[in-house]
C-alpha cells in the first residue's frame, strides 16, 4: 500500500493572517510595495489578480502569504516575522510550485502549441523585525549539466523606513506593524513619561495623516482596517505591557481579525439584498433610501458607496 504524503503547511502567526488580511481586503497597498521592491511604476489603481495562496508541492501543501498578478506579472510576497535561515528554501520551493501552476495552465491552453517555459514569479520576503542585513537573500543552484544561477530573492526590512518614509512612498500597508520597530524599547517606553508621550503622539500623527494618504475611492473602508490592524498587532506585542498598551489603545480602536467592518458590511448587505428586493418589486424605491438612513448600520454602508 502506497504511504501517505504528509501534508505540509505554513504554520500561520498574527503577523501572516495581518499581512493577508491587508491583501484581502486591500490590495492596491501592495502596489507601492511592489514598486518599491522591484523599482515598478504601477499607478495605484492598476489592476490586480489574486491568485489563489495554495499550491501543491511533492511534499504536500504549501500555503504562500501572497500571490498577484499584475498586467504580465506575477507577484509573491512572505511576510516574515523571524529569523529563518530556511526561508530562501521555503521562497524557491513556493516560487517553483507556483510557476509549475502557471505552466499547466499555459499547456491546457494551448496545447501542442505551447511553449516549455518556466516563468518564476518576482518574489521578496518582508521582514518585519530587524534581523538581517542584506538587500537579498539567494541560493546558488547547480543544475545537472554543471551549469549554476544564483536564485536571489530581494528583501525589504520594516525597520528600515521612518514613518515619514513610509507616508512619503505611500507603503500604507506597513503600518498594522509599525509598533514592531519599537519591540526592544516597550519596558523603557513604558517606564519613561517622557517617550510614552512621544509614542502616543507619533501614533496620533500616524492616524491624522492616513486620511489624506488614502485614495478618495478607499479612503472611508480602508482607513478603518488599517486601524483595526494596527491595533490587533499592537495588543498582542504590548500584552506584557499594560500601561503602554492602554495607551496604544486610547489611540486607536477596532477589534480584528474578524473585522468589525467587515462583519458590518456582510450583514448590511444581506439586509440591504432583503429590503431592495421587496420594495423594488413594489415600486417604493424611496421607502427603500429612507429605511437605509434609518439604521445605524446601513448609515456605515451608505457613507461608503457615497449615497
Amino acid at each position: 500500500m502506497k504511504k501517505v504524503k504528509k501534508v505540509k503547511v505554513k504554520e500561520g502567526t498574527i503577523f501572516d493572517d495581518v499581512f493577508r488580511t491587508i491583501l484581502e481586503r486591500m490590495p492596491s497597498l501592495a502596489i507601492p510595495l511592489i514598486n518599491e521592491v522591484f523599482h515598478t511604476d504601477y499607478p495605484e489603481d492598476e489592476d490586480i489578480k489574486q491568485y489563489r495562496n495554495e499550491h501543491i508541492t511533492v511534499n504536500g501543501k504549501v500555503i504562500t502569504d501572497s500571490c498577484l498578478g499584475i498586467r504580465d506579472r506575477i507577484y509573491h510576497i512572505e511576510c516574515q516575522s523571524t529569523n529563518d535561515n530556511f526561508v530562501i528554501i521555503r521562497m524557491i520551493e513556493y516560487d517553483f510550485a507556483i510557476a509549475l501552476e502557471q505552466a499547466e495552465s499555459r499547456i491546457k491552453e494551448s496545447g501542442e502549441k505551447s511553449e516549455y517555459t518556466l516563468h518564476f514569479p518576482n518574489s521578496c520576503v518582508l521582514y518585519l523585525r530587524n534581523t538581517r542585513n542584506k538587500d537579498s537573500i539567494n541560493m546558488k543552484v547547480i543544475l545537472p549539466n554543471g551549469k549554476d544561477f544564483l536564485y536571489e530573492v530581494p528583501v525589504i526590512r520594516l525597520q528600515d523606513y521612518t514613518k515619514d518614509e513610509i507616508f512619503q512612498k505611500k507603503l500604507l500597508m506597513l503600518l498594522p506593524f509599525y509598533v514592531m520597530k519599537y519591540e526592544k524599547e516597550y519596558k523603557n517606553i513604558e517606564e519613561n513619561s517622557e517617550r510614552l508621550n512621544a509614542l502616543t503622539e507619533e501614533y496620533q500623527d500616524i492616524l491624522g495623516k492616513l486620511d489624506s494618504a488614502l485614495s478618495e475611492n478607499t479612503r472611508a473602508s480602508y482607513h478603518r482596517r488599517l486601524v483595526e490592524l494596527m491595533r490587533r498587532i499592537s495588543d498582542y506585542m504590548l500584552k506584557p505591557h499594560e500601561k503602554l498598551k492602554e495607551r496604544m489603545g486610547s489611540v486607536m480602536y477596532g477589534k480584528v481579525l474578524e473585522l468589525e467592518t467587515d462583519k458590518i458590511m456582510e450583514e448590511g448587505m444581506a439586509n440591504i439584498q432583503s429590503l431592495y428586493e421587496l420594495t423594488n418589486k413594489e415600486g417604493r424605491m424611496e421607502d427603500f433610501l429612507k429605511a437605509m438612513k434609518d439604521l445605524d448600520y446601513m448609515k456605515l454602508l451608505l457613507e461608503e458607496y457615497g449615497i
